[in-house]
C-alpha cells in the first residue's frame, strides 16, 4: 500500500522523466572518396588547433571542428585539403555560425557537398548533420 511519503518519489521521478533530455552536441559527417565512405564524429572543443585532420583515401584530408562548451556551440568549421607532394593544400573551408537548429534529432547542417580538385579533378563528397544543440 502506498502512503503519501512513498508517493512523492514516484511523482518526482515521473516529472524528471518528462523533462527534455539534451545530449551533448555531436557533429556527424559522412565523407566519400572513390566510392568509400568514412564517418567522422566530432564533439565540441574549446581549442580548435589540436583537432586532427582525417586522411581520406590517401588523396584528401578532412577536418571537422566544432567549438563550444557543454551544450553551447559557438561555431562549426569544416576544412578539406588536397594531399600534395609538398604538403596538404586547403581547397575548401565552410563556416557555420549560430543560431543552430535545436532539437534531439539530427538536422542537415551542410546538405551534400561535392568538391573537385587536383590535376585530374578528383571528387570528395561530404554531408554533415548536427544534433544535441540546446536552445
Amino acid at each position: 500500500m502506498l502512503n503519501f511519503h512513498s508517493f512523492i518519489p514516484l511523482v518526482v521521478s515521473a516529472w524528471l522523466l518528462a523533462l527534455p533530455v539534451w545530449a551533448a552536441p555531436l557533429l556527424h559527417c559522412d565523407v566519400t572518396y572513390a566510392g568509400s565512405t568514412q564517418t567522422i564524429e566530432t564533439e565540441p572543443v574549446a581549442d580548435p588547433y589540436p583537432v586532427a585532420s582525417v586522411d581520406i583515401g590517401g588523396r584528401f584530408w578532412f577536418k571537422p571542428v566544432m567549438v563550444g562548451q557543454g551544450s553551447r556551440v559557438d561555431y562549426v568549421k569544416l576544412y578539406a585539403y588536397l594531399d600534395t607532394r609538398r604538403q596538404p593544400l586547403l581547397v575548401h573551408e565552410a563556416v557555420f555560425l549560430p543560431p543552430f537548429q535545436a532539437g534531439a534529432t539530427p538536422y542537415a547542417l551542410t546538405g551534400t557537398q561535392h568538391l573537385y580538385t587536383g590535376p585530374v579533378e578528383r571528387e570528395l563528397i561530404y554531408s554533415c548533420t548536427l544534433q544535441g544543440v540546446q536552445p
